[in-house]
């Protein structure tokens, strides 16, 4: 039996209760006349995330996010597929299994995510019709390939059409699409966005009928600019381990009600909505739903005080009430060392000559395109400190012994580098560095570690170790969190200030987000999909 204040999500009305709980599911709510400071809510579901962005096991992330409230997610797990397949996905599910957290999942439908890039494994027709056959897969995963939806290429379309016979939705993943393009884009079935940055394009996808997730993220933060267009659902999509441990959807639901979202409307974007969509048996508290229930302090601030899921008291007061022990799974690297001549870009010229620069914009995915004049020393390209024109580098890893070089402004370092194996969406290694003696220290510091992140300051060399598919630490959260902590001290030192100079990082290699971003093959125009030139 659970006493407190309920908030109604049918009738928006706020009352004394208590909630009966019978065999997991609510069997009773009956009002009482008693006052009660703590308000009850249904758990709290994320509908879009990618549980290896956490750099967490899924028993690790529930560790952390049930104690705040989260009771349920909808995981897109293609960072894992991209590296491991199928296999990868059921070593997500076999994990999630041993927690209360309810994990549901999307079927990878981008892997690769574009033909662009290596990755290791593709998920066909085949794979997918499999997929999507499973209990636990709730929808077809973001479908990212919005070129070859509005192209109509034929694989494409036959991942939505089993999507759509096994009576799955579909999620999208459109940034910037517009006019007749996204027109054709929704109509083939596509139900969701959760790449709007700004309202217009945000309006224009809620007109023609999309569910709109607003995310806030560790890297991408939409809410500010989105909210007062309204959405259907909160997401954080990508969230790192430092910001977990101070809170997850709670902390969205209090920053969208201190923006000026109605808290009701708020509590259904990470409730009943997301329940209703993806048809979970939960979101709301009703006789014979889920017993998964929040206690909160206020709605204003969040607080949670109890999590039961199930039936069963599952968090108290910030503590998770369960034990965890992550499961483990073979991982494997497959190149050679690299040497420093391997990042250089050898131009034809002897002179200075105008190259393309990837701009990072801090707390976007979006990147943009500028030129820039360099200044060739030796035969090579070299780094400009002073306009902050630093070298970026993809080494594919999965045996094919290929790489691509470019150049990078917005980390603003002054020495050394920095470099990682989360690299979205294929998980190649990322580099980004002022001297290319560096960069390959970090580089084969990687390929020994079997994965993971690292900082080459000074010749010392700090790192974050990821042996789960060069994803994820079996480590929990705080420890994760502690060693991330380090290495910002380290990039921060070296000049970057970046709030999130790795997470940022990962998402260069995401051909899939406007505007110039890199590959393991080149250089490449997401807006002309197709690869560019590095000298132009």
């Amino acid at each position: 039996m659970i006493k407190g204040n309920i908030i109604n999500l049918f009738t928006e009305e706020i009352y004394p209760v208590e909630v009966e709980i019978q065999g997991g599911l609510v069997k009773c709510i009956r009002e009482v006349n008693e006052e009660f400071e703590n308000y009850i809510l249904p758990g709290f579901i994320d509908a879009h995330i990618h549980i290896e962005s956490s750099m967490l096991t899924p028993s690790r992330f529930a560790e952390v996010v049930v104690p705040h409230g989260t009771t349920a997610v909808v995981a897109d797990p293609h960072e894992i597929a991209n590296v491991l397949g199928v296999s990868g996905i059921k070593y997500m599910m076999k994990d999630a299994s041993t927690v209360p957290l309810r994990f549901f999942f999307t079927a990878p439908s981008c892997v690769p995510a574009t033909p662009f890039e290596t990755s290791g494994a593709v998920l066909g027709p085949e794979e997918i019709d499999e997929l999507l056959q499973l209990d636990d897969m709730v929808a077809l995963g973001e479908m990212m390939n919005f070129p070859g939806v509005v192209g109509e290429d034929p694989v494409v379309l036959e991942k939505i059409r089993l999507a759509q016979k096994h009576s799955k939705p579909v999620d999208g993943h459109a940034p910037l699409l517009s006019g007749a393009d996204l027109c054709k884009y929704v109509g083939t079935g596509i139900s969701t966005d959760h790449e709007c940055s700004v309202r217009d394009e945000a309006l224009e996808k809620k007109r023609l009928g999309m569910k709109i997730m607003i995310r806030e993220g560790s890297s991408a933060k939409n809410l500010e600019e989105l909210w007062k267009m309204g959405g259907d659902f909160l997401v954080s999509d990508d969230r790192h381990p430092e910001d977990l441990l101070h809170g997850h959807v709670n902390q969205i639901l209090k920053k969208a009600v201190e923006w000026g979202v109605d808290p009701v409307e708020a509590i259904r974007m990470v409730t009943v909505n997301p329940a209703n969509h993806y048809n979970l048996h939960s979101g709301l508290i009703s006789p014979g739903k889920m017993a998964d229930l929040v206690v909160v302090d206020d709605l204003e601030n969040f607080n949670v005080k109890k999590v039961i899921i199930n039936g069963e008291l599952v968090a108290r007061e910030g503590k998770a009430l369960f034990n965890v022990k992550p499961a483990k799974i073979k991982n494997s690297f497959n190149l050679k060392n690299t040497s420093p001549v391997d990042f250089e870009i050898n131009p034809t010229r002897t002179n200075n000559a105008n190259v393309r620069v990837i701009k990072v914009i801090e707390g976007q995915l979006l990147t943009e395109e500028f030129k820039a004049n360099l200044e060739i020393v030796d035969g090579v390209f070299k780094a400009d400190l002073e306009q902050d024109i630093l070298k970026i580098a993809v080494v594919e890893r999965y045996g094919h012994n290929k790489m691509a070089n470019g150049f990078v402004n917005g980390y603003n370092l002054k020495k050394g580098a920095i470099a990682s194996s989360v690299a979205h969406d294929s998980h190649n290694i990322i580099v980004i560095g002022t001297s290319s003696k560096d960069m390959s220290l970090a580089v084969n510091t990687l390929k020994n570690n079997q994965g993971g992140l690292v900082a080459v300051c000074d010749e010392n060399i700090y790192s974050l170790k990821l042996p789960v598919a060069g994803l994820m630490s079996v480590m929990s959260a705080g420890e994760v969190s502690a060693q991330m902590n380090k290495l910002h001290k380290v990039v921060n030192s070296m000049g970057c200030e970046l709030a999130s100079p790795f997470m940022t990082m990962s998402f260069m290699a995401l051909l899939v987000i406007p505007q110039l971003k890199i590959s393991d093959q080149g250089l490449f125009d997401v807006e002309s999909f197709q690869f560019v030139d590095v000298i132009k």
